[in-house]
């Protein structure tokens, strides 16, 4: 990673928190973005923009094309903002299923499509994007969230043919990830079963370097121990 300029957003979240930190520590300059306001100062490595709602197209669009005139380039967009909701469909809310699309969906589509005119520009542009194996098959109170993360996955598709040649765009799908609050959420689970943040932050910075060139349109399952 080393001089590459990297977009991460959700990156004041316990995933994007990480990524952004192990980008940086391989000589990455970061921008990051987030809708939470930003309490971390400037450095001539890492950026953040808070207070953003990717969700919203112009906002994305500033934010991006900031972060490209900040560091005058742009390698990787790593799109790791979203949200999740448990909610059975009967007994649901139809806001719920908007508020999913809003956050996991849209999030990563109005960020790509701000980043790509400028990835498109580098010598190895990389969008990798955050899925969900629990998007593969529905259990029960999963609905409103595994649609929303298979939209994600077949966003990941179709930019990575239409960018076939300019831009890889690649997918994680992460099972169950090992943060606090998903431990609070879930006290009685088996923690070693779930991936923890540095295993799936090894992975999507794997996608997002040199080293994957041949890589696209692949939704990678990471994690899911038995």
């Amino acid at each position: 990673m080393q001089g590459k300029v990297v977009v991460v957003t959700g990156a004041l979240g316990a995933l994007g928190r990480v990524v952004a930190e192990m980008a940086r520590s391989r000589g990455a300059r970061i921008a990051g973005i987030d809708h939470a306001p930003s309490q971390l100062s400037e450095t001539p490595q890492r950026i953040v923009m808070g207070g953003v709602d990717l969700s919203d197209a112009g906002q994305a669009k500033n934010a991006v094309d900031a972060a490209a005139k900040h560091f005058g380039r742009l390698d990787a967009l790593i799109n790791i903002a979203g949200g999740f909701a448990f909610e059975t469909v009967g007994d649901g809310d139809i806001t719920t299923w908007q508020r999913m699309h809003a956050l996991n969906v849209l999030t990563a589509l109005n960020a790509s499509r701000a980043a790509l005119p400028h990835l498109a520009k580098s010598t190895a542009g990389r969008i990798v994007n955050i899925g969900a194996m629990g998007a593969l098959q529905a259990g029960s109170g999963m609905g409103p969230y595994a649609a929303s993360k298979a939209g994600v996955h077949r966003l990941t598709e179709a930019l990575a043919n239409e960018w076939k040649g300019k831009v890889t765009v690649n997918a994680v799908l992460p099972s169950i990830i090992d943060t606090a609050a998903n431990r609070a959420d879930m006290p009685k689970a088996d923690f070693s079963k779930w991936v923890t943040p540095q295993e799936l932050a090894e992975v999507i910075l794997f996608l997002a370097s040199d080293a994957a060139s041949g890589v696209t349109g692949a939704l990678v399952p990471v994690g899911g121990r038995v």
